[in-house]
């Protein structure tokens, strides 16, 4: 008998003969976050990842801890793995949960025959398995649909293993299983969450950040780095870029309308952030923007702001509102430091009053009133990158 963990894959099930891929993806994904803790043996069969610890003084509990954060698990549990005769199935399902029993007025029995040369069927395991702690627990009744614990029995190539309860995963698809994308990361609330949710769907995360001293602080950009690595614990590793962006703020302040400067500043931001992302093999842009929250964000806004875009950028929170997103934020503990009060280089700089309902003619207009390209080569040219990582 030995102590080992279930990891259950959800969507990846569904990917057919590209599913080996995902689950390559999302093993290399797990050894990342856990290898630190010990050494572990990982095998994959029937779309079970097991995971077994190698070391005798690894805390389950802290390994399941970290798990549960990764992209591509539907549900984990702690298991024991015993062999697979019904006597030793029955006797260890009571004696490694006796506690739990103890403490519970119901429960229900499931049983899963992976191993179909099993000599009983799966009813029948139930059956027998809920008979016997019936007769050792007299407290306590059968329960199919809304039951205390469910007690759990797989019979598998290997071994039978049992467990009580699942742990819900983060689900999604493994982080690099679609692409790489790079996330404009500010220091609000919105950004860090369309990075978590592209990162759900697959995307590796780089970030790119804009910074304008001495109108910002490096407390500000110390919140962001701070946003990063909170992501990072999603995310992977994120390639962190930042770029000085004053000479090109005060440049647009200069030259171009008072009430088209979020918007010009926008475009600037996206041709810099696509010279980055393809020097460095990064295939889409990933914006926090929520459509009509603020002025930059209204429908025509938005539509200049794509005008200047090559490649695509996937905005996440488009249709939801603030206290949602909020939500979110709370959820991968975000919102605490996006809230402190430094601002970044895009809440300094705002106008008065930014148009709502801007025109690409008159954009366009005001942004040829100067010759921005040199000072943004020159932007380009003083990145700074910094590997972030919680792990």
């Amino acid at each position: 008998m030995k102590e080992i963990i279930l990891i259950k894959n959800g969507e990846i099930a569904l990917k057919g003969l590209n599913r080996g891929n995902f689950e390559s993806i999302l093993i290399k994904n797990i050894n990342k976050q856990i290898e630190k803790l010990g050494r572990f043996k990982i095998s994959k069969s029937q779309s079970t990842i097991y995971i077994e610890p190698i070391d005798n003084n690894i805390n389950i509990d802290i390994v399941l801890d970290k798990l549960k954060d990764i992209f591509g698990i539907a549900t984990l549990c702690k298991a024991f793995a015993i062999e697979k005769n019904f006597e030793n199935i029955k006797q260890y399902s009571i004696t490694k949960f006796d506690e739990i029993f103890r403490n519970i007025s119901s429960f229900r029995v499931d049983a899963k025959r992976a191993d179909k040369t099993f000599p009983m069927l799966s009813t029948e395991i139930e059956s027998k398995i809920g008979e016997h702690i019936l007769n050792k627990y007299k407290n306590i009744s059968v329960n199919l649909k809304n039951p205390d614990i469910h007690l759990t029995v797989e019979i598998r190539e290997r071994f039978a293993y049992i467990y009580c309860g699942k742990i819900e995963g983060a689900k999604g698809m493994p982080v690099g299983s679609s692409g790489h994308g790079m996330l404009m990361l500010s220091g609000g609330i919105d950004s860090p969450v369309a990075g978590y949710m592209m990162a759900k769907r697959g995307l590796q995360i780089s970030a790119i950040h804009f910074i304008a001293p001495p109108y910002t602080s490096d407390k500000a950009e110390e919140k962001v780095k701070e946003l990063a690595l909170k992501l990072s614990k999603y995310t992977n590793t994120i390639a962190y870029y930042s770029i000085n962006f004053t000479e090109i703020q005060l440049a647009i302040k200069k030259y171009c309308d008072e009430n088209l400067f979020t918007i010009i500043m926008r475009r600037i931001m996206i041709i810099i952030s696509e010279k980055i992302a393809i020097s460095n093999n990064i295939n889409c842009l990933i914006s926090g923007e929520s459509l009509a929250q603020v002025a930059s964000q209204t429908l025509l806004a938005i539509s200049c702001t794509n005008e200047i875009a090559n490649m695509p950028i996937f905005r996440p929170l488009i249709g939801m509102d603030k206290l949602e997103i909020i939500d979110i934020a709370k959820k991968i503990d975000t919102f605490e430091t996006s809230i402190l009060p430094y601002e970044d280089c895009c809440t300094i700089f705002t106008p008065k009053h930014p148009k709502t309902k801007p025109d690409i003619t008159s954009v366009k207009i005001n942004e040829s009133k100067f010759d921005f390209m040199p000072i943004i080569e020159k932007a380009i040219l003083s990145v700074k990158l910094e590997m972030i990582s919680n792990y």
